[in-house]
């Protein structure tokens, strides 16, 4: 393990420079009085103390993506999967390359890929095992308070640990604040401590902690909901993989969670699928002359389908304030600020033509989906054509709307004219490459009823369908939503193409694929493979899957922590 880690993280957690990164707060949650006069020993002594741990820990979990490793887990997940290639700069890095196609040979020199990643996930575990490990000394004011804030402490752990063993399988398990060189442990273990976590969460943290109905935000905490959500996901991807009931939770355990969740009546699906994205439900009217005007259906971060946002805002800075989005100009359109709503950002994950065309006719979902340059017109512009296309690596014309930077036009103050600008500096906000706010949703309800279907619920065709149905969705001019009834049957097949569609660059599809079998995995891949332009010139993306195979689908071990380890961790297969 990491044999610095202590004075980094207690300097930051445990003596409670505990900076609240989420957006939404209330001042109540920034007073703090005291930043320097606090130790492990005496600051855990009452709630309110161990509330702003908590919050430190949530601030940690953030900081997973706003620390800025080079593939934080949306972005890696994406990269993986068969609807993105690597993308980003012609002369850029071969890195995105080398993750996206399983293969060492596209750049040898990338042996650490991942430690900026793992130091961050395990500062942020440090934090939460800290809390924890203090549980039995806090003065609690009540059972039910004592429950939540452990809950939700433990699910964050819960989901650390998750997304750690789904990207490198073998990692350390610590469940102590302790920064001892640990070998990896064995992944059964791993998972038992996910659901253990996992399930603590939901079985403690009140239904009425954060209710949905009664309010529009609850500042990306983890609710019990969120917690039986998360814990039916990682039993299924455990199940998948490795063909076997896990520890601690049952089919039956997992299935009534989901269950729990429908019936709360706290979550529904958003009328029309494109409302849950900001840049598929937005557009700008006007002119530079005329002024603008944006118009917007946007349901908001907190609308009535999401169940888990990881939440982020735009005051990060180059002097160690961390709490911006940093993957999501990753994703978006190399070159510039072309046309609202789409802000600039490095061109990687591009989508591949034959995924776009994958969408059957008339599913909103597409549109909704992928940011399609020619029928933008984004394409045929000179700007664009003459010097981004030649910039940028891997070109297929299409890019992801549902997590792209975002722009918009804006009046000067001081001589009226209009211009197009990043969206965050037009509101005189951060800086568009460290402080996009834009959170990641882990959960959506939609994923719920595909789940509870996936487990055989008695209502699964019913859940299918209102997923299915909802993406046939149309709008009216007077604004009346006009639902078909296209049921489809209740199929594993139709369950797995749905999910495909309905969270396509979500984060889900490549964890999808590998709980199917990493030969199915592979097979998808090496199929998403076809022409791109690299620099402007015609190019081809193809891969091998062997190199999938090989590995298992999981990710290399960073070298720098193999080497402060002094051998103790050891390297995936077939990296």
């Amino acid at each position: 393990m990491i044999t610095n880690m202590k004075t980094k993280i207690l300097s930051i957690a445990a003596l409670g420079l505990l900076s609240l990164s989420l957006t939404s707060c209330g001042e109540d949650f920034l007073e703090v009085s005291s930043k320097t006069e606090g130790t492990t020993g005496n600051f855990y002594n009452n709630e309110a103390a161990a509330s702003r741990a908590l919050i430190g820990c949530y601030d940690g979990w953030q900081r997973t993506v706003s620390n800025g490793p080079a593939f934080a887990f949306h972005y890696l997940s994406e990269l993986l999967s068969d609807e993105c290639f690597g993308g980003t700069g012609n002369a850029d890095a071969r890195n995105s390359a080398v993750v996206d196609r399983f293969d060492m040979g596209e750049d040898n020199s990338q042996m650490n890929l991942h430690n900026t990643l793992w130091e961050s996930y395990y500062a942020a575990i440090y934090r939460v095992n800290e809390l924890i490990a203090h549980e039995s000394t806090i003065s609690w004011n009540s059972d039910k308070s004592h429950g939540q804030l452990i809950g939700e402490a433990r699910a964050i752990r819960g989901i650390l640990y998750f997304d750690l063993v789904r990207i490198f399988e073998n990692v350390p398990l610590l469940t102590e604040p302790s920064t001892e060189n640990v070998p990896q442990a064995a992944v059964d273990d791993v998972y038992a401590q996910i659901f253990a976590d996992l399930k603590y969460a939901a079985d403690n943290i009140p239904a009425d902690a954060y209710p949905k109905a009664a309010s529009s935000t609850n500042d990306g905490r983890i609710t019990c909901y969120a917690a039986k959500a998360m814990m039916a996901r990682a039993y299924l991807f455990y199940t998948g993989v490795y063909g076997k009931e896990p520890q601690g939770v049952s089919k039956a355990d997992a299935l009534s969670a989901l269950e729990d969740i429908i019936a709360s009546g706290e979550y529904s699906l958003v009328p029309l699928y494109k409302n849950l994205w900001y840049c598929a439900s937005t557009t700008w009217t006007g002119s530079d002359q005329a002024g603008w005007t944006e118009v917007s259906t946007y349901a908001g971060e907190d609308n009535a389908e999401n169940i888990l946002t990881m939440k982020f805002n735009y005051t990060s800075d180059y002097n160690g304030n961390a709490g911006g989005n940093n993957a999501i100009q990753m994703f978006s359109v190399r070159g510039g600020t072309f046309k609202a709503p789409y802000g600039q950002g490095w061109g990687g994950a591009t989508v591949p033509k034959n995924f776009v065309e994958s969408f059957p006719a008339g599913d909103q979902r597409r549109d909704a989906s992928v940011i399609d340059l020619a029928a933008e017109g984004i394409a045929s512009m000179p700007a664009y054509a003459d010097k981004a296309i030649a910039d940028q690596r891997e070109y297929t014309g299409y890019f992801n709307k549902k997590y792209t930077a975002r722009s918009g036009y804006h009046k000067s103050e001081s001589d009226g004219s209009w211009s197009l600008t990043h969206y965050w500096d037009g509101l005189m906000a951060g800086d568009f490459q460290i402080s996009q706010p834009i959170g990641y949703t882990l959960i959506r309800y939609a994923d719920v009823l595909l789940m509870a279907a996936e487990l055989g619920s008695s209502n699964g065709r019913a859940y299918l369908n209102q997923v299915h149905n909802r993406a046939y969705a149309t709008q009216a001019e007077d604004g009346s939503i006009t639902m078909p009834n296209n049921a489809i049957e209740l199929t594993t097949a139709n369950i797995m193409e749905e999910r495909r569609l309905e969270f396509a660059f979500e984060g889900i599809r490549y964890w999808d694929l590998l709980r199917q079998g990493v030969n199915v995995a592979a097979a998808a891949i090496v199929a998403s493979g076809e022409s791109v332009l690299n620099g402007g010139i015609e190019g081809e993306v193809s891969y091998k899957a062997a190199n999938i195979t090989s590995k298992r689908g999981f990710q290399q071990i960073p070298q720098t922590q193999i080497t402060l380890s002094n051998g103790v961790l050891k390297q995936n297969a077939g990296w």
